[in-house]
């Protein structure tokens, strides 16, 4: 078995070609998805967050909406950056959202990915220690971890406008168990072994920062065994999640052939990121058949206990709703996945 959700970018354009033209479409919309998504049969819903974009940007009111939608779907992120975040103010918002969905709350965070402006954290009131933003990711989300814990680490007043419990104060509301539900979107091998160090789950994306001339499967599966490799040598207790994303088109109507038919040759693509080599993994598209021998042979897939699909949001409800029943019914049973 294998959990499968969706990954929508949220994207909105108010061209009369986007079936998503504004922010509340976007919002309003992604909440309709994760209910059709859980009527379906599918496992989670996720999106994604970036900020001075027309995309989903702040996510905790759009978590707590879902969760109050929905009963049973996993409801996360993929990825919240922490460059921008004031961890406390993250913990209560995420508190609150995890306890809203009855602790299903499944948040990948990270350093975040090249953004619309330049240093736009620094808009944010964040500014890194010697023009490091990738430190001050990893220390506001050590921050985040630590008071996750539910751990009290403020002074009380003495004097308090409503009795305090004993002890020191710690962030409200606390939802036991979100720190084990903290995942770290990892773009390199090195990067995976640091976040099993940390105790969070694997998130990989359909990129990774990084080429060594091997298909993109392969090197996502060496990155997810360094992971696992990792983990075990940390002696955590519980066993670590890994999910990865691929984007899947199954061709079952002559609508699916129109949009993404000439994907079905789609292969591995090498660029540049933030001025370094990255490997990009290719689209699955195709009948059904072709599909499930593809992804049999994508080792990644494989190695991951999560699978979750990008959906081209702007095509509507309707349209993702009937990608991923395509791919619920037509594909992943016959991989084995239900």
């Amino acid at each position: 078995m294998k959990k499968i959700g969706f990954l929508s970018f949220g994207h909105w354009n108010p061209s009369p070609h986007s079936g998503t033209r504004s922010a509340a479409d976007a919002l309003l919309q992604s909440i309709d998805l994760a209910v059709a998504a859980e009527e379906l049969g599918a496992d989670g819903a996720y999106f994604r967050v970036h900020h001075f974009a027309r995309q989903l940007a702040s996510p905790f009111p759009l978590l707590a909406a879902v969760g109050a939608r929905t009963s049973r779907i996993e409801i996360g992120t993929g990825v919240i950056d922490m460059r921008y975040e004031n961890p406390l103010y993250m913990a209560e918002d995420a508190g609150a959202a995890d306890l809203i969905s009855g602790g299903r709350l499944q948040l990948g965070i990270s350093r975040g990915s090249p953004e619309q402006v330049v240093d736009g954290f620094r808009y944010f009131g964040y500014e890194p220690t010697d023009g490091d933003h990738a430190a001050m990711a990893r220390q506001h989300t050590e921050v985040f971890l630590e008071v996750l814990s539910g751990k009290g680490f403020a002074e009380p007043n003495p004097r308090p406008m409503f009795p305090n419990p004993p002890g020191l104060l710690r962030i409200e509301p606390h939802a036991p168990g979100l720190r084990d539900r903290i995942w770290w979107g990892a773009g390199s091998r090195a990067t995976a072994e640091w976040t099993a160090e940390q105790g969070m789950n694997l998130m990989s994306s359909t990129l990774l920062t990084e080429d060594t001339g091997v298909p993109f499967h392969q090197l996502q599966a060496e990155q997810i065994q360094r992971f696992r490799d990792a983990w075990t040598a940390a002696g955590h207790e519980r066993e670590p999640r890994v999910s990865v994303s691929r984007s899947v088109f199954p061709i079952v109507s002559d609508t699916d052939r129109a949009y993404f038919g000439r994907e079905s040759a789609s292969q591995d693509q090498v660029g540049i990121i933030d001025g370094g080599t990255a490997r990009f993994g290719k689209t699955y598209a195709g009948e059904p058949d072709q599909l499930v021998r593809d992804l049999a042979e994508d080792e990644a897939v494989a190695a991951a206990d999560t699978l979750l699909i990008t959906v081209p949001n702007q095509l509507g409800v309707d349209y993702n709703a009937h990608v991923m029943e395509s791919l619920l019914t037509h594909v992943a049973p016959e991989l084995g996945w239900r």
